[in-house]
């Protein structure tokens, strides 16, 4: 028998729009169908207001094309559209801090988590004194991460607001001796702008906010006038309340709206958009069921035209799954979701076992790095 000839495929790409009206979303419909290809993309609208768009890059990109040309669309919608398919073939982003270059196309990122603090969820305060957390944070730079993020406040699920002072006392000596012993960013998960401004002066380079640039009204322009990144991570409600009940129509459309809003809030303050990254923010106001189906979908997050950092290490909702309580035993379980998170486009991915996040993140870049090359089976 004859070998089996090998068979190549372009990877196929979902781009979902939303927030359109009625016509809209007819009217972009046929535009795509009325294409003269014989592999035009597929389209559907799954509900009111959305179009999703189906296809390998480069019938993406002929869409795109089509229509950036068409004279039946307002410039506005027009330009709009173009400009999410294009986010959505990208796959070039760098981003530059303090002269120090992350080439976050060419391979996926890991945030190493530091936190300092006695109540947290996944270490239960091991590393709440400077001395420990400096030395965390050298294990964790010497296994091969790339960003050590510095958090002084729990946000776990009912936590109490800190005090500024005292999330300064407990975060300020580490990111001072952090930031002059190691080459690698430092970044300070806090969402009080006076925070912030001292951890930037401090050393840190970006700034992790898990309430998107909203609880603290200052928080966007700090980070323009040190130079900084932002993090923009959605939330639902305050860490007090958010999971108290949870509910969405649309769990990614909305979180992509208010991200959205959130990198409107940066650029209005002077922040580059090669500077802004969004984060969905699993386990912030979601149930198990958000949590794994933003997972399946976070690869319509890619229209925000930013990169992605995702941050599942050792979260509840795996216990659920898992029936595992301790949040370190959860390694494997972690494991899955950045492997996942990684062929669904995630950039970095914020992790509390490094050395073991290090390596299934080199996999799964090998993999997925290759199936863009080269998609198919042989005999």
């Amino acid at each position: 028998m004859a070998p089996a000839l090998g068979i190549r495929r372009d990877q196929a790409l979902t781009v979902t729009l939303s927030g359109l009206a009625a016509d809209e979303a007819a009217l972009l419909q046929k535009i795509i169908l009325t294409s003269d290809r014989p592999d035009r993309p597929a389209s559907e609208q799954p509900r009111p207001g959305v179009l999703s768009i189906h296809g390998s890059p480069a019938q993406l990109r002929h869409c795109r094309d089509r229509i950036a040309r068409s004279q039946q669309l307002p410039d506005r919608l027009r330009s709009l559209v173009a400009s999410q398919l294009d986010n959505a073939l990208r796959s070039d982003y760098k981003m530059v801090i303090k002269g120090r270059t992350l080439d976050l196309g060419s391979r996926t990122h890991i945030m190493g988590v530091l936190n300092i603090t006695p109540d947290s969820f996944s270490d239960g305060g091991r590393f709440a004194g400077p001395a420990q957390a400096v030395e965390h944070a050298r294990a964790m730079a010497a296994a091969g991460a790339d960003i050590i993020d510095v958090g002084g406040e729990s946000t776990r699920p009912g936590a109490e607001p800190l005090d500024e002072e005292e999330e300064l006392r407990r975060i300020l000596p580490v990111i001072e001796r952090i930031t002059a012993d190691l080459p690698v960013p430092v970044s300070v998960d806090t969402y009080k702008a006076a925070v912030a401004r001292r951890a930037l002066a401090a050393g840190a380079s970006i700034v992790n906010d898990i309430s998107g640039l909203r609880f603290s009204p200052d928080m966007a322009k700090v980070v323009a006038d040190h130079g900084a990144a932002a993090v923009v991570m959605h939330i639902k409600g305050t860490p007090r309340d958010m999971q108290a009940n949870p509910v969405y129509g649309d769990v990614v459309g909305e979180i992509a709206e208010y991200l959205g809003g959130g990198i409107d809030i940066a650029l209005a303050a002077g922040v580059p958009r090669e500077r802004v990254l969004v984060d969905p923010g699993i386990g912030f106001g979601k149930t198990l069921e958000h949590n794994l189906e933003i997972l399946g979908r976070l690869d319509e997050l890619k229209v925000l035209g930013c990169p992605l950092v995702i941050g599942t290490s050792r979260k509840r909702f795996i216990g659920t799954v898992l029936g595992i309580a301790d949040p370190q035993d959860r390694v494997e379980g972690t494991a899955a979701t950045v492997a996942l998170a990684i062929e669904r486009g995630a950039h970095i991915v914020r992790v509390h076992d490094v050395p073991a996040m290090v390596r299934v993140a080199r996999m799964a870049d090998a993999i997925v790095k290759h199936k863009k090359h080269f998609d198919g089976i042989t005999g």
